[in-house]
């Protein structure tokens, strides 16, 4: 079956003190939903269960984002995560910090209609 993309949103998030990826990831995803709002759901009468949720997120070290929890956190539709390179490592010169930037995609599809 194939789909149609409905929605694309992008949103950025950071982590100033804990170089936690997953939080800055989380904050990113959570940047791209607050700006949507998706009436067609109630004017349709589709389930949200209809929609996949692709989420990409750029973070400097990939493999320190913890997906799955990513997965947990979006509020509709069947949802999978992934996390790339990119985002950005801020790192303060005086005491060596690094605050961690992420940035995301959220895309939703739909079945194909007709």
């Amino acid at each position: 079956m194939s789909e149609q993309r409905f929605i694309i949103e992008m949103g950025m998030g950071n982590d100033q003190y804990g170089m936690d990826y997953t939080k800055a990831a989380a904050r990113a995803i959570e940047d791209a939903i607050r700006h949507s709002s998706i009436p067609l759901f109630e004017a349709t009468g589709l389930s949200h269960d209809a929609m996949r949720v692709q989420v990409t997120v750029g973070v400097a070290e990939p493999d320190k984002v913890d997906c799955a929890a990513l997965v947990k956190g979006l509020p509709r539709g069947r949802a999978e995560v992934r996390a790339v390179e990119g985002g950005l490592n801020v790192v303060n010169p005086d005491s060596r910090s690094v605050l961690v930037v992420a940035t995301a995609a959220v895309e939703a599809f739909l079945p194909k209609q007709g």
